[in-house]
């Protein structure tokens, strides 16, 4: 194209190879999908930050609604708070990574207690950097190097920076999930929501469970598939399947399920 606009030269090229479509998603028993699902359900809104989690802003999440840099999440809530008044964040939360809140989160958290703001913060803890290639941080009690070390305690760090509302909920736990974030956001002031399950990626998370179909119990109401996950397909018939290569058992679609056609297998 440039030697075209500026030299003038004609480039032959060839037309590009027909591929299916591959829009980024969520790795197969990710816990921010299952934290994402909540809020979507929720209608809740998210400023985002930068990370896997990130990918909650595109279909069939559509949480996130704002990205501005790395750590910016909590300032962009408290942000809006102070522009639009408390009411206005009612259905809202800001989600930031355990690696990103330890990076440059933390000190937003900190100033918005300081300044008397209010608003919900998620911390989504899978226990790794996930996007950058799972490098540890100073939370999960390893050095770069792999080597045993202290490990910052999440929820005595928000203490300690004045947020008295904390709450540590398995990211899994949907209900249990969806109650306490119903519960923080009505609250006027600074609340925490760690939304807690390790990376699917991770080495030390190896699962000894599969999701497997049954489909003579299948209703085809689609409630598996809103997640998103790239595990589950459609069939012709409106019924399901589950790619047992890519399913690490993570549940979530058989805790959604209410027909039993989704179940639990030992591997």
């Amino acid at each position: 194209m440039l030697k075209k606009a500026i030299l003038g030269e004609e480039i032959k090229t060839e037309e590009p190879a027909t591929v299916p479509a591959r829009p980024p998603i969520l790795c197969p028993g990710c816990p921010h999908r299952s934290t994402f699902t909540v809020l979507n359900e929720l209608k809740i809104h998210a400023a985002g930050d930068i990370g896997c989690y990130t990918l909650g802003a595109v279909a069939p999440l559509n949480v996130i609604d704002t990205t501005v840099c790395m750590g910016s999440s909590i300032s962009t809530l408290h942000g809006m708070e102070k522009a639009k008044g408390k009411e206005y964040i009612k259905n809202w939360v800001a989600v930031i990574g355990d690696s990103t809140f330890l990076h440059t989160g933390i000190n937003s958290l900190m100033n918005m207690v300081y300044n008397k703001a209010t608003g919900t913060v998620i911390i989504v803890d899978n226990s790794t950097t996930g996007m950058t290639g799972h490098q540890d941080h100073a939370a999960t009690g390893k050095t770069l190097k792999g080597d045993a070390t202290y490990a910052v305690d999440l929820v005595e760090l928000c203490k300690a920076v004045g947020v008295k509302s904390i709450n540590v909920v398995n990211a899994f736990d949907t209900e249990k999930l969806k109650a306490v974030i119903k519960e923080e956001v009505a609250k006027d002031e600074v609340s925490v929501i760690i939304s807690q399950a390790p990376c699917a990626l991770l080495k030390s998370n190896v699962s000894h469970k599969k999701c497997v179909a049954v489909p003579e119990k299948c209703k085809k109401c689609g409630m598996c598939l809103k997640p998103g996950c790239p595990a589950i397909t459609k069939n012709a018939d409106g019924t399901i399947s589950i790619d047992d290569t890519m399913c690490n058992g993570c549940g979530l679609c058989k805790g959604r399920c209410k027909f039993d056609a989704i179940v639990e297998k030992e591997v």
